[in-house]
């Protein structure tokens, strides 16, 4: 009988803890040894303990910002893949939409931010448009390219079965284009929430950006470090919360299954 035996080997969860603790032990070392004031770079064990100070109080401004971000993804996403269907399926808004897409990408979006806190306020729906304007090119970009990547025999047979706009569209085209669409996604999530932390710049009472900018007023650098340890853990588990509805949506993809060759072998028995 023949059956496939999965190789052990690290988990990835172990190899980054592994680095954090090392990376995070000669940190504590050098900063200790050198007495480097804590002002100019706090150890990890001073970060963690500001952390420990006000737990709850970090959790509102994180929550804050996680709310925005997830707003703002959600709003480039859903805009960006009608923006991108009209790109493909009509030559007038492929000449003007998107060239308007590419000269507005070219300008500063915190440039813009000014002007949205205008228009929508303080509050949390111009963070949520900063953000989804930041987002929105690379899920339109993304999105055309996959659109377009469909086999022209693929097409070609579909119209000869006489299949209507919208079935090629969503039985054909679609599908061909989660593997582009989600890669896009990975990156408009973090561009998401590098648009919300710059409206909590601009003008924000909560938030971590927010804790951040205060923070560097008062020089207080412990907690600058303490928000930017939280941002970086949110960022990398909002883009592996992504990478995890990828591998549930397209088990299928080549990108999903390019590591089973070297983790399985086939064990004769």
């Amino acid at each position: 009988m023949i059956r496939l035996a999965r190789l052990t080997n690290p988990s990835r969860a172990t190899s980054v803890g592994l680095f954090l603790v090392v990376g995070g032990m000669i940190w504590e070392t050098a900063v200790r040894m050198f007495k480097v004031p804590v002002y100019v770079l706090p150890a990890p064990s001073d970060i963690f303990q500001e952390l420990a100070s006000a737990p709850g109080w970090y959790l509102a401004h994180t929550t804050a910002t996680l709310e925005g971000c997830l707003l703002g993804f959600a709003l480039a996403l859903v805009v960006g893949v009608v923006v991108a269907v009209g790109i493909v399926y009509s030559r007038l808004l492929e000449h003007s939409l998107y060239t308007f897409l590419v000269s507005l990408n070219s300008v500063p979006k915190i440039a813009l931010a000014p002007l949205l806190i205008i228009w929508m306020g303080t509050g949390l729906r111009s963070r949520v448009a900063i953000a989804g304007l930041i987002a929105l090119f690379t899920i339109v970009i993304n999105t055309v390219l996959g659109l377009r990547s469909v086999d022209s025999d693929v097409i070609d047979l579909s119209r000869s079965l006489r299949a209507s706009p919208a079935q090629m569209l969503l039985s054909i085209r679609f599908p061909s284009a989660l593997p582009a669409m989600f890669a896009g996604m990975k990156v408009a999530m973090s561009f998401a929430l590098l648009g919300t932390i710059a409206g909590e710049f601009v003008a924000s009472d909560n938030g971590l950006g927010y804790v951040i900018l205060v923070a560097q007023g008062m020089f207080q650098t412990t907690r600058v470090f303490a928000s930017l340890v939280l941002l970086g853990t949110l960022g990398t588990a909002l883009f592996y919360l992504v990478d995890l509805v990828e591998r549930l949506a397209i088990p299928w993809h080549i990108s999903q299954r390019g590591g089973m060759p070297s983790e399985t072998r086939r064990v004769e028995t």
